[in-house]
Parts: structure tokens; C-alpha cells; sequence
């Protein structure tokens, strides 16, 4: 029976459908870095006091700077305290002006303004004060969406399938992102973006499969990678965008409103043709097959699609199966701590882009443009030099870089400013390296789910980075130090996993696993056998490699099989 690689060969690797396919899976791509950052950009400080307009009922002619000065204390710098007042009390003006006032409490009556301040998040809901934290609490509930997302919408894809998750991910986010900007209420608003949260994780993890499992070994680094270049893009629409419309509700509308256009995905978006043949359904998965085949002008030889059989038993895998066999544990145990430290050196940077001295639209702007050629230089570092060494030296870099802002003093704003750009440069690569690299890893009957626990996993660093950047107020290099120290620490485990470069995807959980380095490079043909009796070989050598955890573990019997030469240590096939 044929490979499912040799369809791909047979209807073209990378054609034009391919091309067109990733073009549909980086438009959503592009849309999604305003539901990530958007909200950094909605709660900007801005100067405020507590509202003590009670004053006027007993002085009514007040000016504005004489009810302050009565009513509001002053901090050490001489300023006005912006979280507390005096007390009210219950005399006429001329004993306040008298005797003062001296008794403080918290702001009872609200906040007062800017009056030339468009209305944003922190203005309309009062995220100031004690009310601050809500914001971080609403990203990091965004990021429990996030999470949320990746742990039903993984499975689920892995189940029902590719398309229809990606279909009612963007009915989510676009129903929901929409929403968000008619609520009445902050924690309304909290909810509603949780649920927009998931959506997004869906649609990520989707984009993993269906951009590598319809195109050949060679380009799967190259497809993946440029639906990743969208969200760099997209990253850098969010600075114009929310410098050109500050009022709040009119940014979510403008951020979100564009996602219904994709409605039409419905009619144009392909399943995962190798998921439909892992499922069982081959007269469907001959369909789309021969779709991609005239998309890219080919044909698929009728004896080809004939070797296109259903298995005999229907495969499924579950959660539990990423466990059973040696390779698969030792990725599923070490590939979700890599996506934490990815996740929380980027976010803690990203989320951190009002801390940095310098104006936060340029800031945003410069996080973005370096996403770009960051994402894209992964695409030949990959190739170049591997998945396994590329993903450990982009963590330790990203690590690096964050441990050295721990000690640049604060007045060097263009400094911290530059360092973090690195730093985003280097975690952007290192996450998007994790998404090739994930993908190889795990087989197709457990790739979302594999993919979604990893994606959980950094939906939990994702949901830590907004609470850590608070600690600030205990020392500034508190958040650094730690978003620094666990990419370090983690990229040292990177040494354990498989090099997954040039390797096929595997299909089941015993076959075609990535083999540790090295292995594949011990075989070679003996020219004294004949094309026959070679390929023979070699196809009962791939059974059995596959079905072996290392070559090591290779009995006397595979040994004699393969032909295996003790004292030369090399594969005669």
C-alpha cells in the first residue's frame, strides 16, 4: 500500500493548491495579534484623581484648582494623590477654609479625567487604584481561553476534524470579538473575551495541522512559517491601528469586524486529506486528492488511488496513547515545557511594552517588524541546522537577553528598548520553531492533541506573565529575572529530543518515529544487490525501525534481517 507521501509527490508537494491553502490559513493569522495585544493599547495610564465634586454643593464657585487643593492631598513629589481624598464632611466653606482637612480615605465617588481623553477600558470601567489588577486579571483570563481553547479544540480537531474546528473557531472569535464592544460591564467583557481567547487557540493549533499535512517533507518548515509571517504583519497593523482610533469600543469593532468576512472559508476550506485516511474515509480523502491534482494541474494515476485502502481497523488515538511508547513520552514530556518557556518570555515582553520609556505605538510598531524577518530567517535556520539545535539556542538567547535587563538601569530607555526588541526577535523564533518542530514530533492520529497540550501548556505561562509583571513594585527585576531564568533552564532539555529534519510524518503512534541523530546516517545500499532484493529489504528495515524504540533494541532476528554487520556497526541493506 502507498505512502500518503507518495500522493503528495503525485499531486504536487507544494502547488498551487498548497500555496492557495496557506494564503486561507494566514488571513485569520493576520486578524488574531489584536485580540493578543489589543488591550494593552485600551488601558494607557493616564492622569486622574478621585472625584470630589461633593465641595461644589457647599462652595459652588470654586475653581477648579481651589476644590483640589481643599479636597485632595499631595504626595512627597507635590503632586495631587491620584487613590485618595480628604474625607467629606458636613460644614459650610468658610470653616473648611478655616480649619482644613485632614482625615484621608480611598476615592468613594469615582474618578475624574482628562475631558480630552477618548473614553478607553481604564477610563469607562475605572481600572485604576485597587481596580487596576482587574486588568491584568482580564489578560490572564484571556489567556485561560487561551488554554481552554487548546485543550477541547486540540482534541476535538483530532476527532471530528480539521475543518470543522477552524469553521466554528472563527464563528467564535467574530461573534465574541464583535461583542466585546457593546458590553455594560467589565466583567461582562472579561467573559466575553475568554471565550474569544479559545477561539484563537483553536484556529492556532489548526493551522499546525492543515499546513503540514498537505504539503512534502521539504516545505513543511517553509508553509508553516509563512502563516506565521501573517500574525507578524498583523502585529505591526495593531500599532497603526490603535494609534489611529483611541476610543475603544470603535478599535474592538474595527479589530474584530473583519473576522466575518472569512464566513466564506465554508465553501473553500479543505479537510486534512491524511486525517480522512487515518479515519477510515477514503472516498472522501480520493476527493480532495484529486481536487489539490487539477488545482496543480497533475493527475493522479488510477492504479495510485487504488493502494489507497482503509485500514483495517479505523486508528483513533487518545490523550493516554502520547504516553505508551519510549520516543512519545520523552516528547510529551519534555515539548509542553519548551512551549512554557516560549510562551512566557514572549508574552512577559509583549504584554510589557508600556514599561520600556519609549512611546508605546513605536514600541508596538518595533515588536512587530521584528517578528517578521524573525519568523522568516526560521525558515532557512531550520533547514540549515536543524529543529533540535535551533529550538535550544533561541531559548537560551531569548533567556539570555531577559536575565541582562534585569541589571540595565531604568533611565536607559533606548537601551532596555533595543535589548527587549532582541528579545522578542529571539522568543518569536524560538515559538515559532516550536510549531514545526511539535508538529514533526507527534503522529497524525495524535498531532492536535499533542499540539494542544503544548499549546496548554503555554496558555498557562500565558496566564502567569500578566500576574508576574506586577512584581515590579517589589523590585523591576523581579518579572525579567523570572522570564529570563526558565527559557535558560529549559532550552538544557532541548539536548534530549529527536532531530525531526527530512524525516516523513508519521501516521500511527509505532511508525516512522524521528530516530535520535546519527541513526539514519548508518545505512547505505550494498551495490551488490540487486533493486529488488534492496528495496525488499529496506521496506521490511523501515517496518521494523519503526516499530522499535532504537536501534539498540534491535533482537538477533531484525539484526540478521537487515543484514546488520556487527563489527562495522552499519546497516547493509
Amino acid at each position: 500500500m502507498a505512502e500518503f507521501g507518495d500522493f503528495l509527490k503525485a499531486l504536487g508537494e507544494f502547488g498551487l493548491y498548497q500555496k492557495l491553502l496557506i494564503l486561507l490559513l494566514s488571513l485569520p493569522l493576520l486578524l488574531n495579534p489584536f485580540q493578543m495585544v489589543g488591550q494593552v493599547f485600551m488601558v494607557v495610564e493616564v492622569p486622574h484623581h478621585c472625584d470630589t465634586s461633593w465641595i461644589l454643593a457647599v462652595g459652588p464657585n470654586l475653581t477648579e484648582e481651589e476644590q483640589l487643593n481643599l479636597t485632595l492631598p499631595r504626595g512627597p513629589d507635590g503632586h495631587f494623590e491620584q487613590c485618595s481624598m480628604f474625607s467629606p464632611v458636613d460644614w459650610d466653606l468658610d470653616s473648611i477654609l478655616a480649619y482644613g482637612l485632614n482625615h484621608t480615605e480611598k476615592c468613594s465617588s469615582g474618578w475624574v479625567y482628562p475631558s480630552e481623553q477618548p473614553p478607553s477600558l481604564l477610563t469607562e470601567f475605572d481600572l485604576v487604584c485597587d481596580r487596576a489588577v482587574l486588568n491584568d486579571v482580564s489578560q490572564s483570563i484571556y489567556m485561560a481561553g487561551l488554554l481552554i481553547g487548546a485543550m477541547v479544540f486540540g482534541m476535538l480537531s483530532d476527532r471530528i476534524g480539521r475543518r470543522p474546528v477552524f469553521l466554528i473557531c472563527i464563528l467564535l472569535q467574530a461573534v465574541f470579538g464583535l461583542a466585546t464592544a457593546f458590553v455594560p460591564h467589565f466583567y461582562v467583557f472579561m467573559a466575553f473575551r475568554c471565550v474569544v481567547g479559545a477561539a484563537v487557540s483553536g484556529i492556532m493549533i489548526v493551522v499546525v495541522s492543515l499546513a503540514t499535512e498537505w504539503v512534502g517533507i521539504s516545505h513543511r518548515t517553509k508553509a508553516l512559517l509563512i502563516t506565521h509571517t501573517a500574525a507578524a504583519i498583523g502585529d505591526m497593523l495593531v500599532a497603526g491601528l490603535t494609534y489611529g482610533i483611541r476610543h475603544w469600543r470603535l478599535l474592538e469593532i474595527a479589530g474584530s469586524a473583519p473576522m466575518f468576512a472569512l464566513f466564506s472559508y465554508i465553501w473553500v476550506l479543505p479537510e486534512s486529506a491524511r486525517w480522512l485516511v487515518t479515519k477510515g474515509r477514503i472516498e472522501e480523502a480520493k476527493k480532495v486528492l484529486q481536487k489539490a491534482a487539477a488545482t496543480n494541474k497533475r493527475s493522479l494515476p488510477p492504479e495510485l488511488l487504488e493502494q489507497l485502502k482503509p485500514e483495517k481497523e479505523v486508528k483513533s488515538g487518545s490523550f493516554l496513547d502520547l504516553f505508551r511508547t519510549k520516543n512519545l513520552l520523552k516528547v510529551t514530556l519534555i515539548m509542553p515545557c519548551v512551549w512554557f518557556a516560549d510562551s512566557i518570555v514572549y508574552y512577559g515582553l509583549s504584554l510589557s511594552v508600556t514599561d520600556f520609556g519609549l512611546d508605546i505605538y513605536l514600541t508596538q510598531l518595533a515588536f512587530g517588524a521584528v517578528e517578521l524577518p524573525a519568523r522568516i530567517s526560521c525558515i532557512f535556520l531550520l533547514e540549515w541546522f536543524g529543529r533540535k539545535k535551533v529550538q535550544g539556542i533561541l531559548l537560551l538567547l531569548a533567556g539570555t537577553i531577559c536575565l541582562i535587563l534585569t541589571g540595565i538601569p531604568e533611565d536607559q530607555a533606548v537601551v532596555i528598548t533595543v535589548l527587549a526588541t532582541i528579545g522578542k526577535f529571539t522568543a518569536t523564533a524560538a515559538f515559532s520553531t516550536s510549531y514545526v518542530y511539535t508538529a514533526e514530533l507527534f503522529p497524525t492520529i495524535l498531532r492536535q492533541t499533542g499540539v494542544g497540550l503544548c499549546s496548554t501548556m503555554a496558555r498557562v505561562a500565558g496566564i502567569l506573565a500578566p500576574l508576574i509583571i506586577p512584581l515590579a513594585q517589589y523590585h523591576r527585576a523581579i518579572p525579567k529575572a523570572i522570564f529570563g531564568s526558565i527559557p535558560v533552564l529549559v532550552a538544557l532539555f532541548c539536548i534530549l529530543l529527536p532531530e525531526t529534519r527530512g524525516v516523513d510524518l508519521a501516521d500511527a503512534t509505532g511508525k516512522q518515529q524521528p530516530l535520535d541523530e546519527g541513526v539514519l546516517d548508518n545505512f547505505h545500499v550494498d551495490s551488490t544487490k540487486t533493486d529488488q532484493d534492496a528495496s525488499e529489504k529496506m521496506n521490511r528495515g523501515r517496518k521494523t525501525l519503526g516499530d522499535k524504540e532504537d536501534y539498540d533494541s534491535l533482537s538477533s532476528e531484525d539484526l540478521e534481517m537487515l543484514n546488520y554487520d556487527l563489527s562495522e556497526k552499519e546497516f547493509f541493506i
